[in-house]
């Protein structure tokens, strides 16, 4: 259950962060909603690789190497989903730097509601 809420949550990003960006284009939420299990996807498998394999340039450029191995990712996210669009490497970039802030705060929405509900619960169902 708490996968789907995290696609889901992922997927409302994807689409604040298309929509606030006119560099990036999703034609609908179907679209979105693949856009965020291929990106899931791709940052699950790809990108631990790629971070482990540039670890020393990513050292040396004090971690600003990792935004752009994010927005080489997001570009391949666009060459694999029809109907998500992201138009240069630098909308790539910034599309990145706007999904992890929105992540950030619908993921501390979706938690304080998760805490507040867990709380309203009897003690006996808390696990």
């Amino acid at each position: 259950m708490m996968i789907l809420v995290r696609w889901l949550v992922y997927s409302l990003a994807i689409f604040i962060a298309a929509y606030l960006l006119p560099g990036v284009t999703v034609t609908g939420f179907a679209a979105t909603l693949v856009t965020a299990l291929v990106l899931g996807l791709i940052n699950t498998l790809l990108r631990p690789v790629l971070i482990i394999l540039t670890l020393p340039l990513n050292i040396l450029s004090l971690g600003l190497l990792t935004l752009v191995i994010n927005a080489l990712l997001i570009m391949l996210a666009d060459a694999i989903v029809p109907g998500f669009a992201v138009a240069s490497f630098w909308w790539a970039l910034l599309f990145g730097v706007v999904l992890a802030l929105i992540r950030f705060a619908l993921n501390g929405i979706v938690r304080e509601a998760a805490t507040e509900s867990y709380h309203d619960l009897p003690p006996q169902l808390h696990r």
